[in-house]
Formats: structure tokens, sequence, C-alpha cells
């Protein structure tokens, strides 16, 4: 079975990051990160924060084992000012970002893994901004549609209109709640394709395994 690539056509930073020199004030430094299936970089915790204006934003919030919680996150990424001219993330959307990440299960959120949420996050901003050609702050419920195909991701019907449901307002859909899905989606699917070993789109649970990869998203 082939996995959606976390951003299809929107998730190929094989050069500069899509707002980066927007919203750091420089180019991203270094000669550019690996990348994971789908586009995504993978950033080694060997990577050099000399020099690097991210590196600012993060230690300004980080605690004293350079790590940060959902909390600081949220200050963090409000201060650096990537959601633009949309709302900041709520303190949940940044709960599910260090869970999509966190690999080391510390609750909290490393340099490395930051630098590759911020990634992510660029990606999806700007196929939202592709998709929110009105500009203002939301997207319909077809068009969310739209986005998730353009991702990669290949669903139901059915399965499109339990996410919608989940996470429209009145039928439309805010920054905010679109990145929360996203996050989700790539979590989620995450978690079923490291133990769908055969690659088949079929996964056996044992139930506590099933709860700790999900609730914890």
């Amino acid at each position: 079975m082939a996995y959606p690539g976390y951003g299809g056509g929107f998730g190929d930073f094989s050069g500069q990051m899509p707002g980066m020199q927007l919203q750091i004030g420089q180019p991203m430094p270094g000669t550019g990160p690996n990348l994971l299936p789908g586009g995504y970089p993978a950033y080694s915790d060997s990577y050099s924060s000399a020099g690097d204006p991210m590196w600012t934003y993060f230690t300004a919030v980080a605690g004293q084992d350079g790590e940060v919680d959902a909390e600081e996150l949220q200050k963090c990424l409000t201060q650096s000012g990537i959601s633009g001219t949309y709302s900041p993330f709520s303190l949940e959307t940044c709960r599910i970002m260090i869970a999509m990440l966190d690999r080391d299960y510390t609750g909290k959120m490393r340099f490395s893994e930051f630098k590759e949420l911020w990634a992510a996050l660029n990606a999806w901003k700007q196929n939202f901004m592709t998709i929110d050609q009105d500009q203002s702050g939301t997207v319909e419920h077809h068009e969310l549609n739209q986005a998730i195909a353009a991702m990669g991701y290949r669903l139901s019907p059915q399965t499109l209109t339990a996410i919608v449901k989940r996470y429209s307002k009145n039928g439309r859909i805010f920054f905010d709640d679109y990145v929360a899905c996203c996050v989700k989606l790539r979590a989620l699917t995450d978690f079923f394709r490291r133990r769908d070993h055969l690659q088949q789109g079929v996964v056996n649970f044992v139930y506590d395994d099933f709860l700790q990869g999900t609730m914890a998203i």
C-alpha cells in the first residue's frame, strides 16, 4: 500500500522553506535537510543551531532541559508570527503538534523536532492560503476535501464527512482547525503505517497499543 506523502505538491522542501524569509527575516541556513517520504524534512539531532535565527525563538521559551512543552510552543509560534494574519494556534493544537513528533514520548519538543514542525506548518499554511482565495481566513468543506486529496490522502466520502464535521464551525474551517486536522491525519497515519509491516493497509492492534497511540494525539 502506498501511504500518502504528507503534503503532496505542497510538501516538497528541497530548497528554502516557503515563508521562511518572510517570517524569520533571512533564508534558511545550511545545505538543507534530508527528506522524509512525501517531501517533509527530517532534521537530525546533530543539526547545527549556530547562526540559525529559529534558535533564538526556540531558546527564548525553552526550559532548562532545552525542550518546550505545549504552552511554551504556543508562545514560540505566536512570537514567530508563522500564523501570519490568521489567529494564533490554540493550546490544544500545540499539544497535538508535540504528540505528532514526540518520538521519545517526553511530552515535549526538542529543537530538531521544532524544525521539522516548522517545515510542516509552512507547507500546510501555503496549502491553506492557496484554497483561501478570498482571504477570509476560512475554507469551506469542499475545499478541505480538495486540500486533503492534494496532500495525497485517499479517503472515503464517509471519512471526509466525519473530518469536516469534527473540524468545521458553521460550515467553515478556520486555519487553526485546519492545521489541527493536518496534524492528526499525519500523526495517525504514521502510527498506523509503522505497524503495517506488509504495507497492505491492514493492522491488528492490541487494545492497549491502540489506546496509547490514539489517546496521545
